[in-house]
């Protein structure tokens, strides 16, 4: 298992271009085996959740083409359906969350799944059902093998139906439309999530022939289709990268323009980074953070402590709140930070407190961080990053913390952030990877 050892308190500067967006990319992936023809990818991030599924997908029998550091092509003309009754199959798909969305999919064109349940981050409960409820509502009948925890289901007569979704689910709204663009008749999804995620999977199924109306609302309307073609498709940047960095900038005093953000598409995350006080300033398509000694964060206009929420887009998207987190503890003022979706996600404050940070954690779903305005510096500690958000929180605090730090199990950032220890130490940090 490899670790990070990391000399903090190093200011950095220059320029980074945040990697395509892992949470999309699993959603396009799965996509690919809607059509026979072939599909092309750009900016794919070299992750290792993504390079499993990409994996995966060559095990089904998908052809697939490396045509660039960024850039694949995937064929899905010969699915091999029956990879999918194998021991191989299910245990690679049971250590890949995203591998769900591969039902969508399957049902839609081949009228049958299979899997494994899903593994990914050990963050708090997160449950199937606005998967399963979606797609028995389009007719699919489903049973769960309970004893060796796997979904069998029989898609063969989807039919387009009204449904209103138990939650804004981004993976079950995309399974579920998936499945709908070759289902019978014409399908109404209310409550559907609207992530920039959802509307570029939608802008690509409707390149492919789908027809998808309402993209970029709650109310998706899904008109069946007999086939789809194929097409070419370009993800968006990162945006949890994107807030990344712009905490890490704040956090080392640091100068760094962030390239190509897609900025339209970024919702509320740079307006919250700004009333934490850190100051960006747009430069066309790039982010430009000024290396700041001092940071406020703001107060609500009653003058009552600023609480900072995650939220179905267009709210704050959940993946941030560790940045938002370890970033205040070096600002002058206090945030409450709750953590609403998931009830593990703040389990690494105990770090940050042994590191010197001032925090309260409140309950499993809240924070409250009291900012030390710089006046005492975090120290480099050891420690182990629990899930692939909170392990960068953590190499964020261990690079602007005076001394060494170690970092175990960064296993778990990896799976998320594509070869960081090289692009930060192209900033200037003074980062290695050890055994």
């Amino acid at each position: 298992m490899s670790s990070f050892r990391v000399n903090g308190g190093i200011k950095l500067k220059g320029e980074i271009i945040p990697q395509g967006a892992k949470n999309e990319a699993l959603q396009i992936l799965c996509a690919v085996l809607l059509t026979p023809e072939k599909v092309t990818i750009e900016k794919i991030p070299n992750i290792v959740d993504v390079n499993k599924l990409i994996e995966l997908l060559s095990d089904m029998g998908v052809k697939v083409t490396k045509e660039g550091p960024e850039t694949y092509t995937f064929q899905a003309d010969e699915v091999n359906l029956d990879f999918m009754e194998t021991e191989d199959f299910l245990k690679k798909a049971s250590g890949l969350r995203g591998s769900v969305m591969l039902l969508g999919p399957l049902l839609a064109r081949f009228g049958k799944g299979k899997l494994s349940k899903p593994g990914g981050d050990k963050i708090g409960r997160r449950r199937m059902d606005t998967h399963f409820t979606g797609f028995q509502k389009l007719g699919a009948k489903f049973n769960y093998d309970s004893k060796n925890e796997i979904f069998h289901i029989d898609g063969k007569n989807l039919k387009g139906c009204y449904m209103l979704l138990d939650e804004a689910s981004v993976t079950g709204t995309a399974n579920i439309v998936m499945a709908a663009a070759m289902a019978e008749g014409t399908t109404t999804i209310y409550n559907a999530a609207c992530e920039p995620y959802l509307q570029q999977l939608c802008d690509m199924l409707n390149r492919m022939g789908a027809k998808i109306s309402g993209v970029g609302s709650n109310l998706l309307t899904i008109e069946g289709v007999n086939k789809l073609k194929g097409t070419k498709h370009k993800m968006l940047p990162d945006m949890i990268e994107i807030g990344s960095f712009i905490g890490l900038a704040a956090m080392t005093q640091s100068e760094i323009t962030i390239k190509d953000c897609q900025i339209p598409r970024l919702g509320i995350i740079p307006d919250t980074f700004r009333r934490m006080g850190i100051q960006l300033e747009f430069r066309g398509d790039d982010i430009f953070v000024p290396a700041q000694k001092h940071y406020e964060i703001e107060t609500f206009i009653d003058g009552s402590i600023l609480t900072i929420a995650d939220a179905i887009w267009p709210g704050f998207t959940p993946d941030l709140l560790s940045i938002v987190l370890v970033t205040a503890t070096q600002a002058k003022g206090t945030v409450l930070v709750h953590q609403k979706m998931f009830e593990s996600r703040l389990f690494f404050v105990d770090k940050l407190i042994e590191m010197g940070a001032q925090i309260i954690l409140c309950d499993p779903h809240r924070a409250t961080v009291i900012g030390l305005d710089r006046k005492t510096e975090l120290r480099g500690i050891r420690m182990t990053s629990p899930d692939i958000r909170a392990g960068v929180a953590l190499l964020i605090a261990a690079l602007s913390a005076n001394g060494t730090s170690i970092i175990d199990n960064i296993d778990q950032i990896d799976r998320g952030y594509q070869n960081i220890d090289e692009r930060l130490r192209a900033l200037g940090a003074d980062i290695e990877r050890i055994s």
